[in-house]
């Protein structure tokens, strides 16, 4: 049997090391891709089209107004022990299992168009899987009673 204190750390640990980075690489971008594109979280219009960099940024105002808060409020209230902390960060780590599977499908659909060159692809492949991976984990946690 899993300890409770162990269950519960799996799901705050990595979701607030999330956060902070969706605090630091999305939410900034909502309010300036170039930016983004110079810290290094973005990838330039030269190497994803103007479409591209519209559709990136999209994904970022959405994690500005929706997703960050909804993520952050539902792990303060788990946290707490609050009632709507399940069914708030529930909401989120599916949120959180949909956009990694989002991009990687944009990734392998749009190879090889033209303006599309992603030096750093592989990387996509390797962490984006693990952020989804880690919230199925976390919401079957969440939602399966541990006998």
């Amino acid at each position: 049997m899993i300890s409770e204190t162990l269950t519960f750390w799996l799901i705050q640990g990595p979701g607030w090391a999330l956060v902070a980075y969706l605090v630091w690489a999305q939410c900034l971008t909502a309010f300036s891709y170039a930016l983004g594109v110079r810290m290094g979280t973005q990838e330039p219009p030269e190497r994803i089209t103007e479409v591209g960099v519209a559709f990136w940024w999209g994904i970022a105002v959405a994690d500005l107004v929706v997703y960050t808060p909804l993520l952050a409020a539902g792990l303060a209230a788990h946290w707490a022990g609050w009632g709507w902390g399940v069914p708030s960060l529930a909401a989120a780590l599916g949120i959180t299992i949909y956009w990694p599977i989002l991009c990687l499908a944009t990734i392998w659909r749009a190879r090889g168009a033209p303006g599309w060159s992603l030096p750093k692809e592989r990387s996509y492949w390797i962490v984006l899987p693990i952020i989804a991976g880690w919230a199925l984990l976390a919401l079957m946690i969440l939602v399966i009673p541990v006998a």
